[in-house]
């Protein structure tokens, strides 16, 4: 089923729902994996073994923020990816930060 951002609750996350859905979000994952807030944006370094893995992954994440219509803001060296999330339509972060943060813990390679 193709979800559009009209699906998704796309208000303003509070600090204390942003904080609560952070700590659900990084449940599990080793401590040098954790999602964290970098100026108001839900952040995260994701590594790779090789460029192609993670470009090949960035056109997996490229499918599903279109399919979203919510889209990172990220940047990429050789097997290196930085990205960072907010809805700019709210002026924060909103569930959809969170989805597409969840989609790409679920596709990393």
């Amino acid at each position: 089923m193709n979800r559009k951002k009209e699906d998704y609750m796309v208000d303003k996350l509070s600090e204390s729902e942003t904080q609560t859905k952070l700590i659900a979000l990084n449940q599990g994952l080793p401590a040098e994996q954790h999602w964290h807030i970098n100026d108001g944006k839900l952040a995260k370094n994701f590594k790779f073994k090789s460029f192609i893995r993670a470009f090949g992954w960035m056109s997996q994440i490229a499918i599903w923020a279109e399919k979203l219509n919510h889209h990172p803001e990220w940047f990429n060296v050789y097997n290196k990816v930085e990205v960072k999330l907010t809805t700019h339509d709210v002026g924060g972060l909103s569930e959809l930060d969170f989805k597409l943060a969840s989609k790409m813990d679920l596709l990393q390679v």
